[in-house]
């Protein structure tokens, strides 16, 4: 199977409420070698106001955020999703892409009313070099030189660990150099720990994770949090029957029979506390896992004997009844995902229906003028809400003077974050942002910061001007 290495440079680092500006991937075989490359840009959209600290450090210029030689967002993700669909079935990879740049990608298609899972369907599986980074600090340590910082905690970041292992990478320059940098990291990690990339790609594929952990009584499992690793010995207790990617493993540095006799109530108190009995394991999201025999020195069970671990398993896997128990204590015990009233953070609380995507793809294929018709015959309340505000930013001429001017004041409301709660940055925080910034600036980025000064001032200026029209 193919490699797609991919990175982006956004707007700001709130996937849901950002944007892609630069889209840029290579497809390789599986020796690291090009096949292809692909670089994609767009202008900013009219309802985002871009973070001035993310376009400082990139070092991008006000000029190229209205830039009408670029694309729009919209036109932008068309041709990215064409790419990448004439690219598949591949294995996406990139640099902290599974906790960032996915859901970046997976919102700028959602948001212009494409199927969202595009990595990780039709045979697509997804890798993560800053995951096989984390593990080999566990299994191959001297693979790669990681850096510190000066508090002394690891710098697991694209611009540290290749400036540290000799690559060229300046993070101020174009997407197309950090993929190039991330490809030259996964040849690194191929050539020093040629078992641990391997064990990485083959961890990429959710049916190979499953396979491993129904078919290994005792494994590890292992995870990064705030820069230091946690490792489990853990065996399979349960699946979660609203998420199919979900699945519940025991740590078995806890011992079960000192949960079997608590009640229910006990239970739920015990679950929650630390060390965690049951913790849940994503098979799409490359989990760190080895057979017992080569778990972390430090992981959670690694002092008992072969035969306590397997007795603690086995014990969990005969009483069907007890591990039932445990997910229900488990899942009682979490947090209800808060529901949100903004239509981007609603991208996970369902699945478009069969008949809706038929939709969808009529709506790229017909005329501007033709599409207002297919958005209202869409069942799914979302993607209506998605498709006006996709057509007022894409062809306003479309819409009804009296409906354009409804939107135009409704993105005005939201720039200046006079509607309402804004978890997004608006141009009061933003312009608040700059001072901080051309306070404390050399000589050398006075320029740029007063740019984008004037850029946020002029922004405000006509937000102000379209509130006070008369309705």
């Amino acid at each position: 199977m193919s490699l797609i290495f991919y990175a982006m440079r956004t707007s700001g680092a709130l996937a849901s409420f950002d944007q892609i500006l630069e889209f840029a991937a290579i497809r390789t075989d599986a020796d690291f070698q090009e096949v292809e490359r692909f670089d994609a840009h767009s202008r900013v959209l009219p309802h985002i106001v871009p973070s001035p600290s993310a376009l400082f450090a990139a070092r991008i210029a006000v000029p190229r955020l209205n830039n009408s030689l670029l694309p729009s967002h919209y036109g932008m993700v068309r041709s990215i999703r064409a790419k990448l669909m004439a690219w598949s079935p591949s294995t996406f990879v990139g640099f902290n892409s599974l906790s960032l740049d996915e859901h970046f990608l997976r919102q700028s298609l959602y948001q212009t009313l494409h199927p969202p899972y595009l990595t990780n369907c039709d045979g697509n599986t997804r890798a993560d070099v800053a995951k096989v980074i984390q593990a080999s600090l566990l299994f191959a340590p001297a693979a790669l030189i990681i850096p510190r910082g000066s508090d002394g905690q690891l710098e697991i970041d694209l611009c540290s660990v290749a400036s540290a292992n000799g690559l060229i990478y300046d993070k101020t320059c174009n997407a197309i150099n950090a993929v190039e940098a991330i490809i030259n990291l996964a040849e690194k990690l191929n050539e020093k720990a040629p078992d641990l990339w391997s064990t990485a790609m083959r961890f990429s594929k959710k049916a190979a994770v499953v396979d491993f952990i129904e078919n290994e009584l005792v494994f590890s499992l292992s995870d990064f949090f705030y820069g230091k690793s946690q490792s489990w010995l853990v065996t399979l207790i349960g699946a979660n029957g609203t998420n199919s990617s979900e699945r519940y493993v025991f740590n078995l540095g806890v011992d079960p029979d000192g949960l079997a006799a608590l009640s229910d109530d006990g239970l739920r108190s015990r679950l929650a506390e630390t060390p965690k009995p049951v913790r849940i394991l994503r098979i799409n999201a490359a989990p760190i896992l080895t057979a017992e025999a080569d778990a972390p020195a430090n992981a959670s069970g690694r002092k008992l004997d072969t035969a306590e671990l397997e007795r603690r398993a086995e014990s969990l896997q005969s009483d069907e009844a007890f591990s039932e128990r445990l997910v229900r204590a488990f899942e009682e015990i979490q947090e209800p995902k808060a529901l949100s009233s903004h239509v981007e953070e609603q991208i996970y609380d369902g699945f478009a229906s069969d008949e809706d995507i038929d939709l969808m793809e009529r709506f790229h294929a017909v005329p501007w003028e033709k599409r207002s018709a297919i958005v209202s015959q869409f069942n799914d309340a979302r993607l209506k809400r998605l498709g006006r505000r996709l057509i007022h930013f894409e062809n306003p001429k479309a819409l009804d003077a009296t409906v354009r001017q409804q939107h135009d004041r409704a993105v005005a409301k939201r720039l200046l974050g006079t509607d309402g709660e804004s978890p997004w940055l608006t141009l009061p925080k933003a312009m608040a942002e700059i001072r901080q910034l051309l306070a404390t600036a050399s000589p050398k980025d006075i320029t740029l910061l007063r740019d984008h000064h004037t850029f946020l001032a002029r922004t405000i200026q006509r937000a102000k001007a379209l509130i006070a029209l008369p309705v």
